[in-house]
């Protein structure tokens, strides 16, 4: 099937052939009949893409403050890396669509094949969207129309906040797509409307909706206009629906405004607001967030659980819902806002055009019906010819290909030499874009046949952690080598159960977890410099790892583990590593999950000290060692400068750039792969670091 990515590094927009998305638990499998282009948000992001790096700054502050303190961390070119991957990490455009469902997915039940539905998917021959992110589209509303719900939602949603009531005078300032839309949603609940832009198409279309206007490009004074349009009194409230830099709306807003009057942005403005225009007339100033609540609530959209009717009245659905059922019963015209019809074949002159000065609104895309369901549903694509297999050995499956697997993994295995067979992932877009860049044969989102192909003999896992044991296993028992990336399980029985089925096996395979700390050129250093000390050594490894959103997927101990189990592992394996010796005791002590102490002692004697802090600055450097053992202390900053003092003819050693061992642990991998001997991590040694951290972590 066909999907539409856009490239942030130039703003380059193409269609490209990508496997069909596996339906997951909670997901429904849809196939778009109908999409809408959202031109304002589109058009912004396609500007972005085209600016050059100074441009991309100035629109961006924030980042640059981040890239500034990554490169006095982390180095320049390592900073320049990050930043390039960043913008090369394709975007897939779009999120309003019609269409048919073909499959449900594990715990939906409120869809079935056939029916109808609008959803958040992006511009794509077939989506896999959370079932709460879908709504039924009744009898009578056409897919053209229906196609227009999510745009209508994010205008509902910021209606909702505003709290319009019957008789109210409203100004919607913006009449693009969501601005025309607001004005019906604003007027049907009985509110007086008055709508400003520059464009007297729109002006016009906004009169025939019902509204009074203020057409700027005709020198109107839209402060005269609305004091003139309230009597004198003041609108009682004020909807932004336009994209701009200009703090000057959010500044004609409150002028315009009662006293205690509200000011909601849906779209985007300059934010430098005057306190004497909001503190004079005590002004309320609230930003919409896109659909309406349970929007970016991974509980929501992934995990399916909808908000309690009684108490959460308006979730992102029960607006989608709101919407269809306003266009069932005429109240809602949306047959007058579009202007451009394409096929989407030639999506790409549909962008060309919300990048021309042609007047244009609802600019949609039309799905062919000719295709069959089944050709739309190949699960996988074929990247490059057959026959060009290039090793007896070493041939790998990669299973996932989110930021660290594009960035680092898939990268090293490349240069490592590997035989890049199939790459997956479960919505096929990510495998398909990191397929293509390196060279994969094939792209999939059917892992089962990816475990049994006879065409590999390795299986690279870089999925998130709790899929990590199930897929270990899986391969074990067909019989491939595996790298899985940390962590190897997350919880006690798993790790039992890779132990037990490893011990069955007879021609072992290579299993190996992802620690590739230990093969940076700074640890292997530092292993030569110890292996010539007898004493006990002491270990302090400092962790400046940062705060992460309270909704990231990681804290989340279903699906992430925490990030003592996540995360920590490394630090525990690094330690292990340079004492070479077991792990004999652990004990903890935390300020929470994220901030954590952890002490370990060793059977040489050794002891160590992994500080795990999430309530640091990012200007600190992220990763500091320390060693001391018999009167001599080695300091390792970052993996960027080692410093020895006390150690004979051995001082410093730098690199112009961070490398923290993944190309040198995935060569090792392969290499063993291919000519054999002993693992490049025995396997006693990461069952013992799987189960001390979740000692760490007080899982077991």
């Amino acid at each position: 099937m066909k999907q539409i990515l856009q490239t942030l590094r130039n703003g380059d927009i193409e269609t490209i052939g990508v496997p069909c998305p596996e339906v997951l638990g909670n997901q429904v499998l849809v196939r778009s009949r109908v999409s809408l282009i959202s031109s304002g948000t589109d058009r912004m992001l396609l500007e972005f893409g085209k600016a050059n790096w100074i441009e991309k700054g100035r629109q961006q502050p924030d980042k640059v403050r981040m890239v500034m303190k990554k490169i006095r961390t982390d180095g320049l070119v390592a900073t320049i890396e990050s930043v390039r991957a960043k913008l090369d990490h394709p975007v897939a455009p779009g999120y309003s669509n019609a269409g048919l469902v073909l499959e449900s997915g594990a715990g939906v039940s409120e869809f079935r094949a056939g029916d109808r539905v609008i959803m958040n998917g992006p511009h794509a021959e077939v989506v896999a969207v959370p079932k709460n992110m879908c709504a039924r589209i009744p009898d009578g509303v056409s897919d053209e129309a229906a196609a227009f719900t999510v745009l209508g939602a994010i205008a509902l949603q910021g209606i909702r906040l505003a709290e319009p009531t019957l008789g109210e005078t409203f100004v919607v300032t913006g009449l693009g797509l969501i601005g025309l839309i607001a004005v019906q949603l604003l007027r049907a609940q009985g509110c007086r409307v008055l709508g400003i832009d520059l464009d007297p198409r729109k002006i016009a279309l906004a009169r025939e909706f019902g509204a009074e206007t203020a057409d700027l490009s005709k020198g109107q004074d839209p402060i005269l206009v609305a004091k003139q349009f309230t009597r004198g009194k003041g609108v009682d409230g004020v909807i932004l629906t336009l994209a701009t830099k200009s703090n000057e709306p959010v500044h004609q807003a409150a002028l315009m405004s009662r006293k205690r009057g509200r000011v909601v942005l849906v779209g985007v403005t300059g934010l430098e607001l005057s306190r004497d225009d909001f503190y004079k007339k005590e002004l309320t100033f609230q930003v919409s967030c896109s659909y309406g609540p349970g929007r970016y609530d991974p509980a929501y959209e992934e995990g399916g659980q909808d908000y309690p009717f009684g108490y959460v009245r308006w979730t992102a659905q029960r607006n989608f819902e709101a919407v269809l059922d306003m266009m069932a019963d005429g109240r809602l015209d949306v047959a007058r806002l579009a202007t451009h019809r394409f096929p989407f074949e030639r999506a790409l002159r549909a962008y060309e055009l919300i990048q021309s000065d042609e007047f244009h609104l609802g600019v949609l895309l039309e799905y062919s019906r000719e295709k069959t369901d089944e050709e739309l549903s190949a699960h996988t694509i074929r990247l490059r010819p057959e026959g060009t297999r290039s090793r007896s050995k070493g041939n790998i499956a990669f299973i996932g290909a989110g930021s660290y697997a594009s960035k680092i993994l898939i990268q090293a295995f490349r240069k490592a030499g590997a035989g890049l067979e199939i790459i997956a992932s479960n919505g096929g877009l990510s495998a398909a874009c990191a397929g293509r860049k390196v060279g994969f044969s094939e792209a999939t989102t059917d892992v089962d046949t990816l475990i049994e192909d006879s065409r590999t003999d390795t299986v690279v896992i870089a999925t998130r952690h709790d899929s990590h044991a199930s897929l270990v296993c899986r391969a074990l028992k067909a019989g491939k080598h595996v790298f899985v990336e940390k962590p190897l399980a997350m919880r006690a029985e798993e790790i039992d159960k890779i132990e037990s089925l490893f011990a069955t096996i007879e021609n072992k395979p290579l299993l190996m977890v992802g620690f590739n700390r230990r093969f940076s050129a700074h640890i292997v250093r530092i292993k030569e410099l110890l292996a010539g000390t007898k004493a006990p050594k002491a270990f302090v490894y400092t962790v400046n790892a940062g705060a992460v959103p309270a909704n990231h997927w990681i804290l989340d101990p279903e699906r992430g583990g925490g990030r003592i189990v996540g995360e920590a592992c490394h630090f525990l394996d690094l330690l292990r590593f340079l004492a070479d010796a077991p792990i004999i005791d652990l004990s903890q002590s935390a300020i929470n999950k994220e901030t954590v102490s952890i002490s370990t002692s060793y059977a040489d004697g050794s002891i160590g000290s992994v500080h795990y802090l999430a309530n640091g600055n990012r200007s600190f450097p992220k990763e500091r060692l320390e060693v001391f053992c018999e009167g001599r202390v080695l300091q390792l900053d970052n993996f960027r400068k080692l410093r020895a003092f006390g150690w004979p003819r051995f001082h410093s050693m730098n690199l112009w750039r961070q490398d923290k061992g993944a190309n040198a642990c995935a060569a090792a991998f392969l290499k063993t792969v291919r000519e054999g001997g002993a693992a490049p991590i025995p396997f006693a040694e990461l069952i013992e670091v799987a189960r001390f951290t979740l000692k760490a972590a007080n899982v077991l």
